[in-house]
Formats: C-alpha cells, structure tokens, sequence
C-alpha cells in the first residue's frame, strides 16, 4: 500500500499539471475539499514540504509567479515526456480519484502488482540521502540472504518494481526485486553515486531488467505478420525501433539495435506466430528451440 503522503505528492503535481497555475488560497481550497484533506485547508508550510518533495521523486519544479502569486510547474514537457514519471503519475493519480469515488472501485480493474511496495518510501529516502540500505532478501530459486546495497535508481518492469544499486558484498551492481524484500532499513553509512552512472544509459541497449555487461548490442530484425504489426508500431518493443518496409502481402520488418538478454527471447516467443526472427541467427535459433520444445511437451503430455 503506497502512504498517504505519497499519494499527496502526486495529487499536488496532478493538480497543478491541470490547472497549469494556481494561487496557494485556490490549492488549498481544492485540497480542503479533496479525500486527502479530510475537510482541512492545506497549511503553508506543508505546501512547501510537499513541493519539495515533488521537486526531488520527479525532479520537477515547482515555481512561483512573484508578480502574481500563482504556483506553477516549470517544465511540463519534460514530465510528459518521461515516460516512467508519467506512467507513475497516471498511476497513483488514478487511484487517488478511485479513493475519492468509493462506490467506483469495484468498477474500475487494475493489474495485481507484487508485494513490495511498502519499502518504496524507504528506498526513496535512501536515495535521497545517498545511505546504504540493509536488505534481506529471498530470491526465487535461493536462500534467504542478506545484504548491503547501495541505491543507485529505481525501474517499473512488468508490474514489477526493482532496485538497481551495487551490493557491497558482491561488488557488482545488480536488479533487486521489491517483492523478494523481506526486511529493510536504512543505515548511516553513505555513498557516493557514480559520476559515470546514468540509469536510462544503463538500460539502453535492452528490454526489461537483465543486463549483462559481457553481451554487446547487435542488429534485431522481426518480420511482423498481419494487424500486430499496427501493435507493434504504436507501442514500440524499444524505443530503437525502426520500420524498415510495409508489404502488401500482409507483414511488416522492424529493426532494433539490442542485447540478447533472456527477457527479449521471453518478449518475442509472446507474441506467438505473428512474429518471425530474421536476424541474427543465434536469436532465431533460441526461439526455434523454445518453441520445438514447446511442441514436444504438447506431444508428450496428450491427456
């Protein structure tokens, strides 16, 4: 359950992102009539706290028109255009408006997210203040563990959220699941986020979690078959994405520049008969031999 606190944060953001500027007399009023408020006026200085705390999860400002008095975000482009942030802010912006309407819940379906989301504030302030964070951990095919990281970002994947951070006993940066966390804590230990770190960099030349350093990037290219083709085009696989040529015949090739990692072998064995791999061939041989295994399990296992 994500705190109320957050919750106010984003409905701050939301709000103005609206309204697009706004005196603190017309915030407060609206936040007075809001489920958040509880029928109280916003109080100056929690306006602030909030504002800077929209500042450092989003890194969007909050400004003041002097000559006016209104507030207003400074660069909502940006927001918009970020699409982790805008996923997040759409997100809890509509389950704010959920709360609001009771009678609407049981008629608006969400996907079921994983546990985990109770540490997010917590992870939150670690990377705030650049503290290591002790975790025990249980990982799906291991033991319990327990370990220090350091935070270095955060990622959404696959209703999933993840830690990214380097764990002081392996000396490797690696993902963290929220939902594998069995306990957390902040400690007074501090680190030094790298100057060469940068989290989108990170990920750019793969799809969902993995990264492996020892894979290079490498030309992809799909042929995709009939209406998924106009799928695939208005929700790209990854933003390297280029359509190549359009057959009448009823197919469409798109190029990626990508890592081999598992996820995108996991992506495109999804999407079934309505994707072929062209290139390269170590990549059509893995879907081959996924779905020649899949075919002998069917076989196999008649009832």
């Amino acid at each position: 359950m994500i705190s109320k606190t957050f919750n106010r944060y984003i409905w701050l953001l939301n709000t103005l992102l609206q309204q697009r500027r706004m005196t603190f007399e017309e915030i407060s009023y609206r936040w007075k009539d809001c489920y958040l408020g509880d029928g109280k006026p916003l109080a100056l200085r929690t306006f602030h706290m909030h504002r800077e705390a929209v500042s450092e999860l989003f890194g969007v400002e909050i400004k003041c028109d002097t000559s006016t008095y209104e507030y207003y975000i400074s660069s909502p482009d940006d927001l918009k255009n970020d699409r982790t942030r805008q996923w997040l802010l759409n997100s809890f912006s509509i389950s704010n408006m959920i709360e609001a309407g009771h009678n609407m819940k049981n008629r608006i379906l969400f996907e079921q997210i994983p546990g985990g989301t109770q540490f997010l504030q917590t992870v939150i302030e670690a990377m705030k203040q650049n503290k290591e964070l002790e975790i025990s951990y249980k990982p799906f095919d291991c033991h319990q563990e327990k370990f220090h990281l350091n935070p270095y970002a955060m990622k959404v994947y696959s209703q999933r959220w993840y830690i990214i951070g380097f764990i002081n006993e392996q000396r490797e940066i690696k993902n963290i699941a929220l939902d594998r966390i069995l306990e957390m804590s902040i400690t007074n230990k501090k680190f030094k986020l790298p100057d060469d770190f940068d989290a989108e960099e990170y990920y750019a030349n793969t799809i969902g979690i993995f990264v492996n350093n020892n894979l290079k990037p490498q030309k992809v290219l799909i042929r995709v078959y009939g209406v998924h083709a106009e799928y695939i085009r208005s929700l790209p696989l990854h933003f390297s994405q280029v359509e190549l040529n359009v057959k009448d015949n009823g197919y469409s090739d798109f190029q990626y520049h990508l890592c081999l990692t598992p996820e995108l072998v996991t992506s495109l064995l999804s999407m079934g008969e309505k994707v072929e791999v062209l290139e390269p061939e170590e990549l059509r041989e893995k879907i081959q031999k996924r779905l020649y295994s899949a075919i002998a399990r069917y076989n196999n296992n008649k009832p």
